[in-house]
């Protein structure tokens, strides 16, 4: 590798390391935080131009740079397997913590509070994802898992199972959750009638579906909020 690409032979101005320790990580531009990942450039371009070209395949949008497969991410010169893995466990601890986040609320009050722990889950898929979140009564989180993952338009999920998991973990309440890779937010056909159909199922074991939530991008839509249910 060229010497003069190296972080440690750039202006101390242009040291992603260095700088974040000066000023803390909050002074970092997106690339630079991205550069420390990256650790070093090629012979041609330093780090910080190998992070800002990663940025741009993501549409300088990281919540793109999240949904980019490791092969995606490959497609850089200079981006090689083990900085692919690098960046993607890196968006993954992201999203883990704005999962974290969610999960400190004590109960499910509003829609909003699950959208937190549900928005990082499922907003930067690329295929349909199906969650249930089970919840005592007094809508505290007992557990939620993904139940199905469908293709790029639709997913299927197995009423029989979401009501064994519930008796299982003893939840009074459902909350249901699925993306749309599209974007629209809007509930399909499908959607209207697979809530219907959970939500009369539960009924007759005593478990109260809460809300249906359809997360697309960045948005969200809540069945209850919007009279679906």
């Amino acid at each position: 590798m060229n010497e003069s690409n190296s972080i440690k032979n750039w202006l101390e101005d242009d040291r992603p390391r260095e700088k974040m320790m000066q000023k803390g990580a909050a002074a970092l531009t997106d690339a630079e935080l991205l550069a420390i990942l990256i650790g070093s450039g090629t012979p041609e371009r330093s780090a910080v131009v190998l992070a800002r070209e990663t940025l741009e395949l993501a549409q300088n949008n990281l919540r793109e740079l999240g949904r980019l497969s490791l092969p995606e991410l490959q497609k850089i010169n200079g981006i090689g397997p083990a900085r692919a893995i690098t960046i993607s466990a890196a968006m993954e601890l992201g999203r883990r913590r704005q999962v974290a986040d969610g999960l400190e609320r004590p109960k499910i009050s509003k829609s909003t509070d699950a959208v937190e722990i549900l928005m990082p889950l499922l907003q930067d898929l690329s295929h349909e994802s199906f969650y249930v979140m089970y919840l005592n009564q007094a809508s505290k989180v007992i557990r939620y898992e993904p139940i199905s993952n469908g293709g790029m338009t639709a997913t299927v999920a197995d009423v029989r199972l979401i009501l064994k998991n519930a008796l299982l973990y003893n939840a009074n309440q459902l909350l249901l959750a699925h993306n749309h890779p599209s974007g629209n937010k809007n509930p399909s056909e499908p959607d209207k009638y697979l809530t219907a159909k959970i939500k009369e199922s539960a009924s007759l074991m005593d478990i109260k579906l809460i809300d249906h939530i359809i997360i697309a991008g960045n948005s969200y839509l809540s069945m209850a909020d919007e009279g679906f249910l």
